[in-house]
């Protein structure tokens, strides 16, 4: 599965087509994020000294000042909002931005007389003028819950901010008001109204004016998010989906990965002679695809220069998780992006397995218990199994899974017994003499999705709390002794994190660096399953295939590892169950409507 493969033009290119930090958008992003600073400090704190313009000021309206003082904290809380977008090179975050500064010059102006900080302010209006053609970046998928964030975040912000606001006017406040006066007095303002702290002169104006300026942010952008159009994230079509079978048919044998590319809840891009094909989704701003590319290795790069593209017009950050090594040479020299191995792939080989030998001993105890104590494993292709009893199973999984949400992303398929998937593999462990459950004696299910045409690849486990201990080592034994009678040459199993690690690391000579990685490794197994799928995956013993991650620099991969785990299931940010709209069922692709309308007739 290594070798060398060709780019289009016959040479290596270290190109870099995707999005890169550019010096522009980074900079004015800081830029930003100074000025917004200024205008919240200038609308904040109190003018300590009287100069020329107060003269002007007073025969304007007496509201003006204090429209003033809320105009520049408003256009500051904005501006740091927006940073991040400029930073991402955002069209509409550039568009505010423009609209912003000279609205913050004139208030920083008007009310603290500051012809510096307005100047400062209109310095970066002008980079942005000059630099527009760099703001060109597509909206993110987005979905509304992203309001009820705000609504939290901003309200916090504000009632932190508008408590400074309150106090820092102590030489004009009537008496010596408590903390807990100064926030009813916060809170009253943020909703417009009256407070029980009082002020001499003008100041209360400008106090209330700020408050309401507040509280009329924290709302008007959590309106606006929650009733703006929603864009969800690209899905895979019924076209995609018949293309990318298509693909895999040919060439679905050279990466085991390769069916998981048939997630609905991924997008995809083609090369342009179509025998290629990239499967990705876009998690908080990172573009993540997983496993090598579809198709024709010829025609790779072609799909990942689409791939490139697509991250660069809309400034998403480009990553792989878990492709090969022939997958990451191709990946580096066709981007300029970098790889760093991930962990190792278990794949064992049908034709040497045996449960014979001292090596395998826990192994075949272990089975040879369970199979005393009355489980039976069956082991069939989906296509074999009847409507009812696939149902059954399909229910056991989802009851099973024991978290609330689905786990899974480079290595699961997210759905088990569609009819386009026939030739996935189900063995299931079933105990007769039992109590029958809600789903009769079946009490385990290991779901395998086809790699090629001779080997199939590890989908998901799930078992009945209340069975015995060992029912996966018992499932994939039978679906290994299966393998044969079913055509079946080889078989992946888990991948095991970081495992040439832990490997090396419990060796005998390893170095204190290496010994203190392994260790960390096993103090976080403590909440993820590292070390124990690594020593799971070991029972059987396969050969190891490293995977890899590429990325675009280091600074990236916190934000990618973050990105991951949210794909995976492991970090949900999602609105709570109770305030989730009610998902439609997945989509059923033509395949399994046609198929149904055949068990009909």
């Amino acid at each position: 599965m290594s070798g060398e493969v060709p780019s289009r033009t016959g040479r290596s290119r270290r190109i870099l087509r995707g999005p890169r930090p550019e010096a522009v958008p980074a900079l004015v992003a800081r830029a930003c994020t100074l000025v917004g600073l200024l205008d919240i400090a200038a609308g904040v704190f109190p003018r300590f000294r009287r100069s020329r313009m107060h003269a002007i000021a007073e025969v304007l309206p007496g509201s003006f000042g204090p429209f003033a003082a809320a105009l520049s904290l408003s256009a500051g809380v904005l501006l740091l909002l927006l940073a991040h977008g400029l930073r991402r090179r955002k069209r509409r975050a550039w568009r505010a931005a423009v609209v912003l500064l000279p609205a913050g010059a004139v208030a920083q102006f008007a009310y603290r007389h500051s012809i510096i900080g307005a100047v400062i302010s209109l310095a970066l209006l002008a980079p942005l003028l000059r630099h527009r053609s760099e703001f060109a970046a597509l909206p993110d998928p987005r979905s509304r819950w992203r309001a009820l964030a705000n609504f939290v975040l901003m309200g916090a912000g504000s009632l932190v901010l508008g408590l400074v606001i309150v106090s820092v006017h102590e030489n004009r406040m009537v008496g010596d008001p408590s903390l807990a006066d100064r926030i009813t007095h916060v809170l009253y303002g943020l909703f417009g109204f009256e407070g029980p702290v009082d002020y001499t002169g003008p100041t209360s104006w400008t106090v209330a004016f700020s408050l309401g300026a507040l509280g009329w942010l924290t709302a008007v952008t959590t309106i606006y998010l929650a009733f703006r159009p929603e864009h969800p994230a690209a899905r895979l079509t019924e076209d995609d989906e018949t293309r990318l079978r298509a693909l895999l048919e040919k060439h679905g044998g050279r990466d085991s990965l390769g069916h998981f590319a048939l997630r609905r809840d991924k997008a995809v891009v083609f090369s342009p002679s179509g025998k290629a094909a990239v499967t990705y989704r876009v998690v908080s701003g990172v573009m993540l695809a997983s496993g090598d590319p579809i198709g024709d290795v010829e025609a790779w790069p072609g799909a990942i220069e689409r791939f490139m593209d697509e991250a660069k017009a809309h400034s998403w950050t480009p990553a792989v998780m878990g492709c090969s090594e022939t997958g990451g040479e191709v990946w580096t020299r066709e981007t300029g992006l970098d790889a760093l191995e991930l962990g190792d792939e278990a794949v064992v080989d049908v034709a040497d397995f045996s449960l014979a030998g001292r090596a395998m001993r826990n192994v075949r105890q272990m089975v040879k218990r369970i199979e005393r104590a009355g489980y039976e494993t069956r082991v069939r292709r989906i296509r074999d199994l009847g409507d009812g009893e696939l149902e059954r199973i399909r229910r056991a999984a989802e009851d099973w899974r024991g978290t609330d949400t689905e786990r899974g992303f480079s290595m699961a398929l997210g759905r088990i017994g569609d009819p386009a998937d026939g030739d996935c593999l189900i063995a299931t462990a079933h105990k007769a003499d039992a109590t029958p459950g809600p789903y009769g004696d079946l009490k385990a299910v290991l779901h395998f999705v086809p790699w090629g045409t001779d080997g199939v690849s590890l989908d998901l486990m799930r078992r009945d709390r209340s069975a015995d201990p060992g029912m996966n080592e018992l499932l994939i034994v039978a679906a290994l002794q299966a393998s044969p009678r079913l055509g079946i040459k080889r078989v992946s199993l888990n991948f095991a994190m970081f495992r040439s690690a832990l490997a090396r690391g419990e060796k005998i000579g390893a170095g204190p660096v290496l010994r203190a990685w392994r260790g960390l490794l096993v103090f976080l197994s403590r909440w993820f399953q590292i070390e124990s799928l690594y020593k799971f995956n070991a029972k059987f013993r396969p050969r190891w295939e490293p995977r890899f991650v590429v990325y675009r620099s280091s600074r990236d991969l916190p934000r990618i590892g973050f990105a991951a785990m949210q794909a995976e299931g492991f970090v949900n940010l999602a609105l709570p169950r109770v305030l989730r709209r009610r998902t439609p069922a997945p989509r059923p692709c033509a395949h399994a409507v046609a198929e149904r309308g055949v068990r009909a007739a």
